[in-house]
């Protein structure tokens, strides 16, 4: 029996659909089709816009966080935050391969592997919920997924903890987009600059300016600063609140000597910065929303609103070469490798 490559035959409601739109996906693991994945799930990393809305919601309440996952896969079929939209992505182990896959992928049985596409569209059913843990929104259970044709992976790396690698790989996308549009010379401003993704966007940034260009991340509070010039992540770093579009384009517009940056990259987790990323723009730059929380009717608009041609990029988590890329990071940087593991190699 094969289903479609993209998972529509697991569309519940609407049906047909792909399983990312849809209300609710199948998540009946005692059928598997021949061109599908099932995983023996270790770990979820819930999206940092997701799992920020389910801890504010709980106020921080360990089991109300769970009663709401478990709410949200078992009434959707997948870990869906309905109110961000958004996922995160999962480790496991894999437990049974569909006969159709047979020599199309480097996969067997047994293969750690971390999914890189994301929550919203796995088929999900979590049996128990082991562990929360706050600080890295990662949740342990014990549970299922299936992986379609279509989905892309990466097995995890020999050389470091499956914690650390998982934290990288969940935001590989952030810093290869970073790769790919930030050139020699270039002004760049990160907002979110000391956070999982903006750590990895710095390095990447810092990398392709140049000797010639400029990276501003942009921190709301002052110890976060300190983290970013000790770890010499970014040529300068203001204090600004990314809810305040105007304080944040005064204050990177102070550091770039008047002038408007050429590419801003939003790393935040919140939502309403939209136009704190759009503001400090040039001219025909670029603005790349790799957040979760962005939207994208206030981007348009707002952009549209003040009359700044740029250039919105919403943010892909895949591009080719993304895992290999951000996982390559850690390793050119031992003190990066290090801050990591501190955060999340636990």
């Amino acid at each position: 029996m094969i289903g479609c490559k993209y998972g529509t035959h697991r569309a519940v409601e609407p049906k047909g659909s792909l399983p990312q739109a849809a209300l609710k996906i199948s998540n009946d693991i005692d059928v598997i089709y021949d061109n599908e994945i099932l995983i023996d799930v270790i770990a979820l990393n819930i999206d940092s816009a997701s799992f920020t809305q389910l801890k504010e919601k709980a106020g921080r309440d360990i089991e109300k966080i769970k009663t709401n996952i478990l709410g949200i896969v078992n009434k959707r079929g997948k870990m869906q935050n309905p109110v961000t939209k958004s996922g995160g992505m999962l480790i496991g182990r894999i437990e049974k391969m569909g006969e159709a896959l047979n020599g199309k992928n480097d996969l067997k049985v047994g293969d750690k592997i971390a999914t890189l596409v994301s929550l919203s569209l796995t088929p999900l059913k979590i049996e128990k919920i082991l562990s929360v843990k706050l600080d890295i929104d990662r949740v342990d259970i014990k549970g299922k997924a299936i992986l379609f044709e279509s989905g892309i992976y990466a097995k995890l790396p020999d050389d470091m903890e499956e914690t650390l690698a998982l934290a990288v790989l969940d935001v590989a996308g952030a810093p290869a987009q970073t790769a790919k549009l930030v050139k020699p010379g270039q002004s760049v401003m990160i907002l979110g600059a000391s956070g999982k993704s903006g750590m990895l966007c710095s390095f990447e940034a810092m990398k392709r300016v140049g000797p010639t260009g400029k990276v501003i991340g942009v921190e709301k509070i002052e110890k976060n600063r300190k983290k970013l010039e000790k770890m010499g992540l970014c040529h300068e770093v203001v204090i600004a609140d990314a809810q305040k579009p105007f304080e944040v384009l005064d204050r990177v517009l102070k550091v770039n000597g008047g002038k408007e940056v050429d590419i801003a990259i939003n790393c935040v987790n919140v939502p309403n910065t939209e136009m704190s990323t759009i503001l400090p723009v040039k001219d025909e730059g670029i603005g790349y929303f790799f957040s979760m929380a962005t939207n994208f009717t206030k981007a348009s608009l707002g952009a549209e609103g003040v009359g700044k041609d740029v250039t919105m990029i919403m943010g892909n988590g895949y591009t080719k070469g993304h895992a290999k890329i951000a996982l390559q990071e850690l390793r050119e940087n031992k003190t990066l490798w290090k801050v990591f593991e501190g955060l999340y190699a636990k």
